[in-house]
C-alpha cells in the first residue's frame, strides 16, 4: 500500500488506534468495573469504537470504505458461516444434558474427593471439546460439579480450576470452537489458494495440548489428594438429582464428527454428519423430542437449531465489529508499519524468532482484550500470518503457535481474564461451597499455565515446527529460499 492510498486521520497515523483504544476501555468497564462477560455488549463496544474513531478520519466516507472492507473480507465470511453452523451442533449437545452424564459416572464408580478434582478435569474437557464453547462449558460445569465436589470433600480452589481448565482445554482442542476456526482462518497458504483446514491445524495442535493435559491431570490429581475440604451432609442426592447415564449416548456423534472433521478437514461436512447422527441418537434415546429440534411457542421460535444460529449472533457481531477495527488499521497501513517494524527486528530473522514474535504479540493481545481470546486472535492473526509466512512457517503452526499462547497464561491474569471473573462470579450463590476470588482461582489453573510452558519448550526446541511447501504441502525442512532455518525436529 502506498503513502498516498492510506487512510490519513486528523492527528497522524497514531490516531488509527483510537477504535482499538475505546474497545479495550471497553472491555474494561465490562470486566473489571461491571464484572460481566457478554459478547453482544462487546461488539456494541466494538460497534460505537468504530463511530468515534470515524471522527478523526479524513476523509470520512473513506474510513467506513475501509470498516466495510474488513467486514466483508474471505477471512470474516469464512468465520462467521462456521460459526453459525457449528452453534447448532454445541445447541444440540447443551439441549442433551451430557454433563449429567458424567456426574452419573462420578456417582456409580463412587469416586472419591481426590479423584473427582481429576475427573471433573477430564470430563469437562470432554463437555467443551463436544460444546465448542469454554465459556458455554462453563456456565453449565460449574453449577453440577463445583458444589458436588465440594460436597464430597474436594478443595474448593483446586476444584475451581480444574473446571476452567478443562473448559480451556476442550476449547483448545475441538475443531468446532470458535478460536480453532478464527486461528485456522486467519492462516493463509502462500503456495496454494485458501486458508489453513481445520483439521490440519487440529491435529498439529494435538501433542501439545495434549502433552499440556496430561502434565496437568497430574498434578491436579497430586494436588486435590492432598488438600481437601471437610465433606458436608447432602452429596449424594445432589449428584442424585443431576445424573443422566442416557446422555452418554450423545458422545458417540461427537466422536463420529471430530473423526469426519480430522479426516476430511472440512468442517461443514463433519457438522452435518454430527447433527444428523445426533439427532437421530438423540431421538432413539429419548433424549429429544421432534420439538426441540424446531417449533414455535406463543409466535417465538423453539429448538436447538433456532438456539444454535441465535446463540452465536453476539460472537458473529463481534466478529464483525472487531474485522471493521481491522479494516481501518490495515487501510491506515498499522498493520503494515507493525509487521515491518518485527520483520526488521532480530526475532524475525529465524523462524524461532518468528514464533517468539508470534508468541508475544498475541500474549499481548489477549492480556488488552481482557483474556478474550478468539477477540485477540481476530485482531493480531493477520500479523501472525505476515511474521511467520516470511520465514516459510506453514499455516498449521503458525495457527498453532498463535492458538496455543493466546489460550496460556495470558488469558488468566486475574485483574484481566474473563475466565477468572466467570469463575468467581459462578462460585457464588451456594450454600454448601464458598466464593472464591479470581487470584485463588488462578493459583490452581494449570492446564493454560503448563500449556505456556509447553510452547515455549516447543518453539525453543523447534519441537514439529513444520514449514510451507509446494502445493501447501508440510514439510521438515523448507524447500524455498527464506532464511537460514533453525534446526528442527
Amino acid at each position: 500500500m502506498t503513502q498516498e492510498n492510506r487512510l490519513k486521520f486528523r492527528g497522524g497515523w497514531a490516531m488509527a488506534f483510537v477504535p482499538i483504544a475505546a474497545f479495550l476501555a471497553f472491555c474494561i468497564l465490562f470486566f473489571v468495573v461491571f464484572k460481566a462477560f457478554d459478547m453482544t455488549a462487546l461488539a456494541m463496544g466494538g460497534f460505537v469504537s468504530l463511530l468515534i474513531g470515524a471522527l478523526f478520519a479524513k476523509p470520512y466516507g473513506s474510513y467506513w470504505d475501509a470498516v466495510m472492507k474488513g467486514v466483508g473480507s474471505p477471512t470474516s465470511v469464512s468465520i462467521v458461516l462456521i460459526l453459525f453452523t457449528v452453534g447448532m451442533m454445541s445447541s444440540l449437545i447443551k439441549a442433551t444434558n451430557v454433563s449429567g452424564g458424567f456426574v452419573w459416572i462420578a456417582d456409580t464408580l463412587g469416586i472419591g474427593s481426590g479423584t473427582f478434582t481429576l475427573f471433573a478435569f477430564i470430563a469437562v474437557g470432554i463437555i467443551s471439546m463436544s460444546t465448542g464453547s469454554s465459556i458455554g462449558t462453563m456456565f453449565t460445569a460449574f453449577p453440577i460439579f463445583y458444589p458436588a465436589g465440594v460436597l464430597l470433600g474436594a478443595d474448593p480452589a483446586i476444584l475451581a480450576g480444574a473446571i476452567v481448565s478443562g473448559a480451556i482445554f476442550g476449547d483448545n482442542v475441538a475443531p468446532i470452537s470458535d478460536t480453532t476456526i478464527i486461528s485456522a482462518s486467519t492462516q493463509r497458504f502462500r503456495r496454494k489458494e485458501g486458508s489453513a483446514d481445520i483439521g490440519g491445524v487440529v491435529s498439529s495442535r494435538a501433542r501439545f495440548a495434549l502433552t499440556a493435559a496430561a502434565i496437568s491431570a497430574v498434578g491436579f490429581l497430586v494436588l486435590a489428594s492432598t488438600r481437601k475440604h471437610d465433606t458436608a451432609d447432602g452429596a449424594h442426592e445432589l449428584l442424585k438429582a443431576t445424573e443422566d447415564p442416557k446422555a452418554l449416548v450423545m458422545l458417540i456423534p461427537v466422536a463420529i464428527m471430530l473423526v469426519v472433521a480430522l479426516r476430511t478437514r472440512n468442517i461443514f461436512k463433519a457438522v452435518t454428519v454430527g447433527l444428523v447422527t445426533g439427532i437421530v441418537t438423540g431421538l432413539a434415546a429419548r433424549l429429544i423430542v421432534p420439538s426441540d429440534i424446531i417449533g414455535v411457542t406463543d409466535g417465538v421460535p423453539t429448538g436447538f437449531l433456532s438456539a444454535g444460529v441465535t446463540n452465536m449472533l453476539g460472537t458473529v457481531a463481534l466478529v464483525f465489529a472487531v474485522f471493521g477495527i481491522m479494516g481501518v488499521l490495515t487501510a491506515a497501513g498499522v498493520l503494515e508499519r507493525l509487521v515491518e517494524a518485527i520483520s526488521r527486528g532480530r526475532l524475525s530473522d529465524t523462524p524461532r524468532g518468528a514464533e517468539i514474535a508470534i508468541g508475544l504479540g498475541v500474549s499481548v493481545t489477549t492480556l488488552l482484550f481482557g483474556g478474550v481470546n478468539s477477540a485477540a486472535m481476530l485482531t493480531f492473526g493477520p500479523v501472525a500470518d505476515e511474521i511467520g509466512s516470511r520465514v516459510g512457517l506453514h499455516p498449521y503452526r503458525r495457527a498453532v503457535v498463535m492458538d496455543c499462547f493466546a489460550m496460556g497464561i495470558a488469558c488468566i491474569v486475574p485483574v484481566m481474564s474473563a475466565y477468572l471473573f466467570i469463575g468467581a462470579l459462578l462460585t457464588s450463590g451456594y450454600d454448601t461451597a464458598p466464593a472464591l476470588s479470581t487470584t485463588e482461582i488462578f493459583l490452581a489453573m494449570l492446564y493454560p499455565l503448563v500449556l505456556t510452558v509447553v510452547m515455549l519448550v516447543a518453539v525453543g526446541t523447534g519441537w514439529h515446527r513444520r514449514f510451507e511447501g509446494e502445493g501447501g504441502a508440510v514439510l521438515k525442512e523448507p524447500d524455498h529460499p527464506y532464511v537460514v532455518p533453525d534446526k528442527v525436529s
